[in-house]
This record gives C-alpha cells, structure tokens and sequence, in this order.
C-alpha cells in the first residue's frame, strides 16, 4: 500500500513539473517568435504603425505613402475697425488633422473676395527657399485642431463706395478662395501636398 502511494505521488509530482515545462517552453517560443519578427522587422526596415492612418501594418518604411490631406474650416471673418480711409479684417481658420502623424503646415495663400470682387491677398505662413528650412510654419497635430488667425488692412481707394457701405454696415458678402501646402515629415522630405478650399461667409 505504501508503495503504490509512492508511486502514485512521483507520478503526480512528474506530471506536473512535465506541465511546467511545456508551458515554459511554449513562452520561450512565443518570445523567440517575437524576437525573430522585430529581428527582420529591425533589418527589413519595415514597420508595425502605419504613420499615416495609424493601423496595425508591417510594410516597408521606405515605401512613400502620401499623407490625407488637411482639412479647413473658416470659423469667422471680423470688421476690426473701419473708417474713412482704411478696414481692418480679421479671418481665422480652423486645421484639422486627420493623420496618425504629424504634419507641417508651410503656407496658407488665399484671396479675399466681397460680392465677388477680390478686395485682398493674404498669406500665413511662409515656404522654405531652396533647401533652407525656414521657422516660419505650422506644426498641425493629430489630437487637436489649429486655429490660424490672420489680419489684413484694406484701403480705401474711393473707387469703391459699395464696398465700403458694407463695410461700414457691417453686411459685406464675403468669399475666400485658397491653397494651403504641407508635407507629413519635413520641409524638405517628403512629398508636398496641396490644398484647395473655397469658403462663403455673411452675418446673415
């Protein structure tokens, strides 16, 4: 009887460091199966996050992927001040981020129209010359928009006088048209993309 209670206890105490040791060993080899993966990963220069849409991927980094574009809003277009011989505007837009990544924001072009008639030219921002990265542009984030303000002065010419009735009315009729340039790692890397857009906006 003693016997059979000393082998049935080895046989246990066998049984379960034999579990053990499976389990061990299929850890070592998920892990070895990870290390092996990062491995060709690291060498291939591939990679899990996609930066653009930020997707669980494996692709090579160097394979150029273009960026979704940025997107505008006009949030308001405000008469400052207004006399006899010159308005002052303001306008702000409003960039939004739809990318997993980063992306700079060079330049802002656009023109000013009120009842269809261009009264301005304005730009925010400024484009790298030649290879030289310039400190003048925008760092757009993926988690919260950029809001980009900008004022403009126009004079009174005396050509105009429905212009500025409705200035001076506040009830101009306005319209901007535009473009906006960015790229999604650099100024100088990386393709450069191009934005239109075309707002219509009136205190009515």
């Amino acid at each position: 009887m003693l016997l059979y209670a000393f082998f049935v206890s080895t046989f246990k105490t066998c049984k379960l460091k034999i579990h053990l040791l499976n389990r061990k060993i299929i850890v070592g080899g998920v892990v070895a199966v990870f290390v092996i993966i990062i491995g060709i990963i690291g060498v291939s220069g591939s990679s899990f996050i996609d930066d653009i849409s930020g997707g669980s991927i494996i692709s090579p980094s160097d394979t150029p992927r273009e960026a979704l574009p940025l997107e505008f809003e006009l949030e308001y277009i405000s008469i400052l001040e207004v006399n006899e011989k010159a308005a002052t505007i303001q306008v702000e837009f409003k960039v939004t981020n739809p990318n997993f990544k980063s992306v700079i924001l060079q330049v802002v072009t656009y023109n000013l129209y009120e009842n269809d008639v261009r009264v301005a030219i304005s730009q925010i921002g400024e484009r790298p010359i030649a290879m030289l990265e310039g400190s003048n542009y925008f760092t757009i984030l993926n988690e919260r928009p950029t809001i980009l303000k900008d004022t403009i002065t126009i004079k009174n010419s005396g050509s105009t006088p429905e212009l500025w009735d409705a200035l001076t009315n506040n009830t101009p009729q306005w319209k901007i048209t535009g473009e906006a340039f960015s790229n999604l790692s650099s100024i100088t890397a990386g393709k450069e993309n191009e934005n239109t857009f075309e707002f219509q906006y009136s205190l009515e």
